[in-house]
């Protein structure tokens, strides 16, 4: 059995992020549209070592797409200078059974957990978004920020994070990797309130059990992403704009309504129920149900990540690595 290992560096060498973008466009639609077999992930609680592992699988037909990936949550990683969210992709040949890639989980979940939310940023938000509100400068951050200087046409960059120091050497570095590629200009915020302030698009990409920022804040016409909640116990938008936003679309009702503390809690208040949700971003890209309808509206998107997201983007780098000879194979 020939399996095609791709590293990180084989990944990013012929996967862009309008290449990721498209294909979470695509596993979205399909997904929303019933054409794809995805359970809930399976969560272990590895209590010994205060981590987690996860095991998010399925199949998406329509993309030839099967396979699991093991991703893991161990914050104690960083004090061992180690990734706290390691992970591996394993890719299936769904006409065969048999393992035919494996490639580095990591780089894969944060290109796709980025380009989810282009996409969602793209059907949302106001094609004319120029300033940009980041919460969160870890691991998921630059791919957040990348995949929104590549759909909206981003002057200003805020950046906000807990440690002002973090948020000050992110903004530098990112303003090296970004600011001439995309003309824009990218700082650090001292508060949250200057994050959001005339902020066309925020997002939030954290670990917080709390609101980063202050719903009440927040301009009309902006969109707003939520992408670090995959925990009841987490919530890191404020319940306020979830109560009046105008829209709120998730990537995936099942994982949502299971796994997202920003609506999981305010429906166990009773303020909020689950019927008021829009519809899934897929729906949204089938035109099933209505996107942004004014730019006076203030749009919501939710994720909390999917096995197809992972699937339909691992095929899409499997195919492009082997037409381009990239990777190595190994044989068992």
């Amino acid at each position: 059995m020939e399996i095609k290992v791709l590293n990180a560096q084989d990944m990013g060498a012929v996967f862009t992020m309008s290449d990721a973008i498209t294909a979470t466009k695509d596993a979205m639609e399909l997904y929303s549209a019933g054409q794809s077999n995805i359970p809930i992930r399976a969560n272990l609680d590895i209590a010994q070592h205060a981590g987690k592992s996860l095991y998010m699988y399925g199949y998406a037909a329509p993309a030839n797409a099967l396979g699991v990936k093991i991703v893991s949550t161990y914050p104690n990683n960083i004090e061992k200078g180690l990734v706290s969210v390691p992970a591996t992709m394993v890719l299936i040949d769904d006409s065969t059974g048999y393992v035919k890639a494996m490639m580095n989980g990591t780089f894969l979940t944060q290109i796709r957990t980025g380009a989810v939310v282009g996409m969602a940023t793209q059907v949302l938000s106001r094609e004319d978004s120029s300033v940009f509100a980041l919460f969160g400068t870890g691991g998921q951050a630059i791919t957040q920020l990348e995949s929104v200087l590549t759909v909206r046409p981003i002057k200003l960059v805020k950046v906000f994070d807990i440690n002002v120091e973090r948020a000050q050497a992110f903004a530098s570095d990112m303003s090296t990797k970004f600011g001439e590629k995309f003309g824009v200009n990218i700082v650090a915020a001292s508060s949250a309130d200057e994050a959001i302030a005339d902020a066309d698009i925020i997002t939030s990409v954290t670990t917080a059990r709390n609101a980063v920022f202050n719903g009440k804040l927040v301009k009309k016409g902006a969109h707003i992403n939520g992408v670090g909640s995959y925990l009841p116990e987490m919530s890191e938008i404020d319940e306020y704009i979830i109560l009046n936003a105008d829209k709120v679309f998730v990537d995936t009702r099942d994982g949502v309504l299971q796994e997202c503390g920003d609506v999981i809690k305010p429906i166990d208040k009773g303020l909020y129920s689950a019927d008021r949700l829009s519809g899934e971003i897929g729906e949204a890209i089938a035109g099933t149900v209505k996107g942004r309808e004014s730019d006076d509206e203030i749009t919501v998107f939710l994720t909390t990540g999917s096995a197809v997201l992972d699937l339909v983007t691992a095929e899409r780098i499997y195919q492009k690595a082997s037409e381009k000879g990239k990777g190595q194979t190994i044989n068992l």
